[in-house]
């Protein structure tokens, strides 16, 4: 192979030969043909996509002895100087060394001679945002109106550092990333014309790895050639640049699934020890939980959208199978919003070890069931998604309804009516004899907050659900109060809102009142939300041991109050569910505001 750069060796000399950038390529080849040129373009875009290379190419169209052309022909005297870059017509700055004003004013003094030999005089700013404000204000009427036959062409990689007046006075042009499909062409077309024998899978790694930048790629790839051999294979890309391999994640995949924290750390160990790249690494374990979310929603239909390997598939979606979509889900989401914080922790080793230990032991950690009861479904939303539907979790959908459980509907009275199944309405429900179960969940999980649902033995036929509640020993036999309702709720999960809230239960007239009064707007707000009445509507109806109307109100003066943001913050800070949250994914609480 030649010792030449790979990336100088391939620069593309034509429109047709840059990978990518079809949108870009077809406007300047018809500005080219058409003789049709701006004053100046910008080419803005990340690093490596092709933009000095469309300028040169653009800088030889204009001014290849064909011209009007849309493509150079790169066998001219003009098109060779212009590759070879001695061309006195087209000018290379680099603004990172050449920013100054007096850089500007210098090039404004250039600009005013006519080209020496060609037809177009072509300024190429690199780098361009590397100018100071003294330099971009020198160029503005230069740019706006240069003379005959002069064209600026500005690339950089930061657009938003330009001031709104050289914009305004530049045709922008934006360069995407190039696709995973763009590079793997490109890659094996250099391979080809290399002669150098290599695995697909092992181009899809560098191309992958490259995220997009053709740069990267081939410098990648002149890094694993670099190591000899007689052809390019994945292992030896893994091994020169440091990326975990295939049995790296069914290891680390079997160890989350066994919640074996010690299997977990040893994982990451040989992560460390090989080292390996952290910041790929990351990538490509949320582009695992990402496949295996789609293979567990839409299985063998998924295949097509997952790309894997033909001799993985049937094992991807084993694993699929054995994980539950919410466990999933959530890995997949804490994995994406770790990354940042895993690379720019001063321990970057231990928040990675975390983060890993928090994916394994997350059932345990907080109930994946107990989250769901915390999510809000649409008002008017019909019967929960069976078991096993996409969003499930186990026997309840998303909105933490288990099957036969209670639902809560509006009543003509204005407060909410509880609706029962049959099962609920003769206190039996899927797990078993006993009140109607309101959210889904193993019997003894622990439910956000630490509370622990008592283990009473369920009773031995079955009763009204009122009776049965009192069976299980959370009813009172004696009056039912409006304070011994609000200890009933407490102990089946606390309310916002109701430990501050006052009131009182009129058993009369019928179906009776429960009223609350409530200190301020803000509690108000949290007692009558759709998902707050149907809870208290449902343990009213157990604990009074029939359907009451509910009433939430704001007291004397608090009616337009709201809580100060100092009472606020103390409130969340306080809430024991948002303590555990922080402590369990280590999170922090950006901004708080009032529903």
């Amino acid at each position: 192979m030649s010792t030449t750069s790979l990336t100088a060796k391939y620069r593309p000399q034509r429109f047709a030969d840059v990978a990518g950038q079809d949108a870009v390529k077809r406007i300047l080849s018809r500005a080219a043909a058409e003789d049709k040129i701006a004053p100046a373009y910008l080419f803005s875009g990340t690093r490596g996509v092709g933009k000095t290379t469309l300028a040169r190419v653009l800088a030889k169209a204009l001014n290849c002895e064909t011209a009007p052309t849309a493509e150079p022909c790169n066998v001219c005297a003009q098109c060779r100087q212009i590759t070879a870059g001695v061309s006195p017509d087209v000018i290379e700055i680099d603004a990172a060394t050449h920013g100054k004003v007096e850089d500007a004013r210098r090039l404004k003094e250039d600009v005013g001679y006519a080209p020496l030999n060609s037809r177009y005089k072509v300024f190429i700013i690199d780098e361009a945002h590397m100018l100071s404000t003294a330099a971009f204000n020198a160029l503005l009427k230069t740019l706006e109106e240069p003379p005959a036959r002069v064209t600026f062409i500005l690339a950089t990689t930061e657009a938003h550092k330009f001031p709104a007046t050289i914009i305004s006075r530049c045709q922008h042009y934006l360069f995407k990333r190039l696709s995973q499909g763009e590079l793997e062409a490109h890659l094996t077309h250099v391979l080809e014309s290399e002669a150098v024998s290599f695995e697909q899978s092992a181009v899809k790694l560098i191309a992958r790895r490259g995220a997009g930048s053709v740069r990267d790629s081939m410098s990648l790839l002149a890094q694993v050639l670099a190591l000899g051999g007689s052809g390019l294979t994945e292992a030896d890309a893994r091994n020169v640049l440091g990326l975990a391999g295939q049995e790296v994640f069914f290891g680390l995949i079997e160890a989350i699934h066994g919640q074996d924290g010690p299997a977990v750390v040893e994982v990451l160990r040989q992560i460390l020890d090989k080292g390996l790249d952290i910041g790929f690494f990351l990538r490509e374990l949320a582009g695992m939980w990402r496949n295996l979310f789609l293979l567990r929603q839409a299985g063998e239909k998924g295949l097509a959208v997952v790309d894997l390997p033909d001799e993985e598939t049937g094992l991807w979606l084993d694993w699929a199978g054995r994980f539950d979509p919410a466990h999933i889900h959530a890995c997949w989401q804490m994995t994406i919003e770790g990354q940042r914080r895993v690379l720019t922790s001063l321990e970057p080793a231990l928040s990675l070890e975390l983060m890993l230990l928090n994916l394994a032991y997350l059932p345990r950690l907080l109930p994946l069931q107990n989250l769901a009861t915390c999510a809000m479904p649409p008002q008017g939303a019909g019967p929960a998604a069976p078991s096993g539907a996409p969003g499930t979790s186990g026997p309840s959908g998303p909105s933490g309804y288990a099957a036969g459980a209670r639902r809560v509907v509006a009543g003509s009275s204005g407060g909410y009516a509880p609706r029962t199944s049959p099962q609920a309405a003769s206190g039996v429900s899927e797990h078993g004899p006993g009140r109607a179960a309101a959210t889904a969940g193993a019997p003894g999980a622990p439910r956000p907050g630490g509370w622990q649902p008592p283990r009473k033995e369920a009773a031995p036929a079955p009763a009204p659900a009122a009776k049965s509640a009192q069976a299980a020993g959370q009813v009172p036999s004696g009056p039912r109060t409006f304070e011994g309702f609000k200890r009933f709720a407490a102990k089946n999960g606390e309310i916002m809102g109701l430990k501050a809230a006052k009131g009182e239960y009129a058993s009369e007239p019928e179906p009776g009142t429960l009223r609350f009064v409530c200190a301020n707007a803000f509690h108000v707000n949290q007692l009558r939300h759709p998902d707050k009445l149907r809870q208290l509507t449902t343990l009213a109806a157990e604990y009074f041991g029939s359907p009451v109307e509910i009433v939430v109100e704001a007291g004397e003066g608090g009616g337009g109050e709201r809580m100060s943001r100092d009472e606020l913050n103390r409130y969340i800070d306080e809430r024991p569910e948002v303590r555990q949250a922080k402590s369990v994914f280590d999170a922090e609480i950006i901004d708080r505001k009032p529903r």
